[in-house]
């Protein structure tokens, strides 16, 4: 397999991270973390959030757990956020860094970071591989406006043969 470009294309505005650049980026974030702050738990947001926290974990050789939140949670007022299952027995007492891929309006990450804290966590601090909107994580290691297509998330298997994920399938058309 030929290696992705991992520059924004211009004429989409979509930036397809590849395996190589997805591991420079979570070693930045690391570093940024390790030289401002000690965390003593890595708590990362589920699905795609799971990968770079686990990798950040890995890296700062600190604890990993999850915490699931479905952006798809319909309630009376309609489409938001919520906690489905998390793992915070682990956080109580402790300093946590909240993990996910990207963040736009911070919803997610701020829902993860309230779990966290109403589970007894000292601190929490937020991290994110890409920054994509007005919402300000703790660290970040990339700030961009466009869409970001991951490695984990580019192709799903459908009927037994992987397949572009249909959500990309406009943005990457002719790829």
């Amino acid at each position: 397999m030929s290696p992705r470009r991992t520059t924004v294309d211009q004429n989409t505005g979509v930036l397809e991270v590849d395996w190589p650049l997805f591991g420079e980026l979570s070693r930045a974030l690391a570093l940024k973390v390790a030289r401002d702050w000690e965390p003593d738990v890595v708590l990362g947001i589920a699905t795609a959030g799971v990968i770079p926290g686990a990798t950040v974990a890995a890296i700062l050789d600190r604890p990993f757990h999850s915490i699931t939140v479905s952006r798809r949670y319909r309630s009376d007022e309609g489409e938001s956020p919520a906690v489905l299952h998390a793992s915070l027995d682990e956080v109580s007492g402790r300093r946590v860094l909240v993990v996910d891929e990207t963040c736009d309006s911070g919803e997610t990450i701020r829902l993860a970071r309230a779990a966290a804290l109403d589970a007894g966590a000292r601190e929490v601090r937020t991290a994110v591989g890409f920054r994509c909107g007005p919402y300000e994580p703790d660290y970040h290691a990339l700030a961009t406006e466009a869409t970001i297509v991951l490695p984990w998330d580019r192709e799903i298997l459908l009927s037994g043969e992987l397949v572009l994920n249909p959500i990309y399938s406009e943005a990457l058309r002719g790829r």
